[in-house]
């Protein structure tokens, strides 16, 4: 039986662009526990950039637990969604790149779906991204939580 994982991402910026950065958490499908997560402090980005980063930081993880799972990709970003999908193209020659990397790192998966959340719902990739703002800002880099 194919293993199933949850990849949640967000990236942020404050600013547009700002000082950014990224969080992705991955967890077990069928316990919902936490296997890794994942963030950095980017420098100066766009949203846009740090959304992506977020999506292959965690597909990345993600496949260094499980090449060849089935992953459950959620996103509170609609945009994200919609390119992964294939329903939006991607003009921005900046993003280009990342969606390519993005896409190639999904191929490693036995499947993957593109699911677009409330951010409510992606509160903990939504942490991790903050964390990382955080520590970039006071010049650290992000470690994570002891004990998490």
């Amino acid at each position: 039986m194919t293993q199933r994982l949850i990849v949640e991402a967000d990236g942020g910026s404050r600013g547009n662009p700002g000082p950014a950065g990224y969080g992705a958490v991955v967890r077990d499908a069928a316990t919902g526990g936490v296997l890794a997560e994942v963030a950095e402090g980017i420098g100066k980005a766009t949203n846009n950039v740090a959304e992506y980063r977020g999506l292959v930081a965690g597909l990345r993880a993600a496949a260094d637990l499980a090449p060849g799972a089935s992953v459950d990709v959620r996103l509170d970003s609609d945009l994200l969604v919609k390119q992964m999908k294939g329903v939006y193209r991607v003009k921005n020659p900046g993003l280009q790149p990342l969606y390519e990397e993005a896409k190639g790192l999904a191929a490693r998966f036995a499947g993957v779906t593109y699911t677009w959340v409330p951010r409510a719902r992606n509160a903990h990739a939504d942490r991790l991204a903050n964390e990382a703002m955080d520590a970039a800002s006071a010049g650290r880099a992000w470690v994570p939580r002891a004990g998490a």
